[in-house]
């Protein structure tokens, strides 16, 4: 199969890259680019693990193509915390709001919830709670998870 040249912000730096045209998203960030803190879990983009930001969409990587990463900006949960890894509000609430316990749906919770909070700065509970539906959690019980965005919102700066 050819190789296929695709170009791509990925957590801030622009990369040129080749790719086979068949390559899911999901294969290029965890096995090319080591970005393995996007997970693979049902591989029918049900449950959340592998979500990415898209331009700030949040999308199920094992579903999409990789040669559809061409031109956009990517960002996985390596880069969601600051350039000198201070971490965001949201990932701060998660820790002290109790978001997170195995911590395998953590990258894809977090990722999700930012992409709320970039459109809706103040959802109500129940706005956060339909909105993180596609993600799935088998410890936590979503309580700390939901509690880790309200306190994310009232401060302000996701």
């Amino acid at each position: 199969m050819s190789a296929y040249p695709i170009r791509c912000t990925f957590n801030g730096i622009e990369q040129a890259i080749e790719i086979d045209p068949d390559q899911r998203a999901i294969d290029l960030l965890r096995d090319t680019l080591h970005m393995t803190g996007v997970k693979e879990g049902c591989g029918i983009g049900v449950c959340g693990l592998c979500t990415v930001l898209v331009d700030g969409e949040p999308l199920s990587s094992c579903l999409l193509l990789a040669v559809f990463l061409d031109g956009t900006d990517v960002v996985t949960i390596e880069g969601l915390a600051g350039t000198k890894g201070e971490l965001t509000a949201l990932q701060e609430a998660f820790i002290t709001e109790g978001g997170f316990q195995c911590g395998i749906c953590t990258p894809g919770q977090l990722l999700a919830a930012t992409a709320l909070l970039a459109v809706n700065r103040r959802p109500t509970r129940e706005q956060a709670k339909e909105w993180m539906m596609g993600n799935l959690c088998r410890c936590t019980g979503y309580a700390g998870i939901l509690d880790a965005i309200m306190v994310a919102a009232e401060a302000g700066d996701a």
